[in-house]
């Protein structure tokens, strides 16, 4: 079986495919037209992100047998259409998912204790002490919107503290010894903190809005490591304008391109004087914490990514 390799990943999985007999070819260079010329040619496709897999790609591939995702989500790929032709989807959620706990919580901790602010003010020679008196986790309740891999990742983090940890899911029956699952109504009333793990689906795009922020009962700081196009950025801001949102972390921006690679690179939008009102809030504000797509992003997780994917090729293809 041959299998195109479109972006670069930990070298473990063409070393480990190579000594499974699969025969690996790289092109981390050609554009999607050129690419969509040669793949009738393969068995397999491995990739990130680089582009979307769409329904004329999937027409092109005549003999393609599976896709593998070095990463959590399938949202970049038409599934559905992929397996009406009987194309296998591979992703690798397990392999992320301790690196997106530890970000969250990392997050979390750096705003309840104003971390960033803090750094910033002590290397312009400010020591403002009682500015940046924290607050604590314990005796909070942390609520947790989507209890698969990520979530369940983020719930075993916090077993150290002295917290109530619930979990909202459209599936029935996943919470466990680390999280409640409760109803979103009762979610919308306890909780403190709002963690989002969600994929992308219809269902969640601009799932996060002024209606959905309103239903809470208390004022919340919100972490987002999932997908930013979940978010309206906008009702988001507001939110922190008015207090119903104590603080943001985000790993992720509904800006983002759909490659996950680059928010600025191409994006007239962001590049230009015409950015959004609402970003610049968020670059400026001080209860917000951003980082770049990076959740999921560790030296150690590039490795884990990479055998995940190797260890499900072997166990359907070999």
């Amino acid at each position: 079986m041959k299998i195109l390799h479109l972006d670069t990943n930990h070298e473990l999985l063409i070393n480990q495919l190579n000594d499974l007999g699969f025969a690996n070819h790289e092109d981390y260079t050609s554009s999607k037209v050129d690419i969509e010329a040669k793949i009738k040619d393969y068995d397999g496709v491995v990739l990130r992100s680089r582009f979307t897999i769409d329904k004329q790609f999937l027409d092109a591939a005549i003999n393609l047998k599976f896709i593998g995702r070095v990463g959590a989500g399938l949202e970049n790929i038409d599934g559905d259409y992929a397996e009406k032709k009987g194309i296998t989807l591979i992703a690798a959620p397990e392999g992320n998912r301790n690196a997106v706990g530890e970000h969250a919580l990392g997050m979390l901790l750096s705003l309840f204790n104003k971390l960033n602010k803090a750094d910033l003010e002590v290397r312009q020679g400010k020591w403002l002490r009682e500015d940046n008196r924290g607050i604590e986790l314990d005796g909070r309740t942390v609520g947790i919107i989507g209890y698969g891999n990520m979530g369940k990742a983020f719930s075993k983090k916090l077993r150290g503290f002295d917290v109530e940890v619930l979990c909202y899911d459209i599936k029935e029956r996943v919470g466990d010894d680390n999280a409640k699952q409760v109803s979103l109504s009762e979610f919308q009333e306890k909780v403190d903190v709002v963690s989002l793990h969600t994929p992308q689906t219809p269902l969640t795009l601009n799932m996060v809005d002024e209606v959905f922020i309103s239903r809470f009962k208390k004022p919340f700081w919100f972490i987002n490591t999932a997908r930013g196009k979940s978010v309206v950025t906008k009702d988001l801001v507001s939110a922190l304008k008015s207090g119903n949102v104590l603080g943001a972390g985000l790993d992720v921006l509904e800006y983002e391109k759909a490659s996950f690679e680059n928010l600025f690179k191409k994006n007239a939008a962001l590049n230009s004087v015409a950015m959004p009102e609402a970003f610049q809030y968020l670059i400026s504000s001080q209860n917000v914490i951003l980082s770049p797509h990076v959740a999921g992003w560790t030296v150690e997780s590039k490795e884990r990514l990479a055998q995940t994917i190797v260890d499900k090729i072997k166990v359907k293809f070999c």
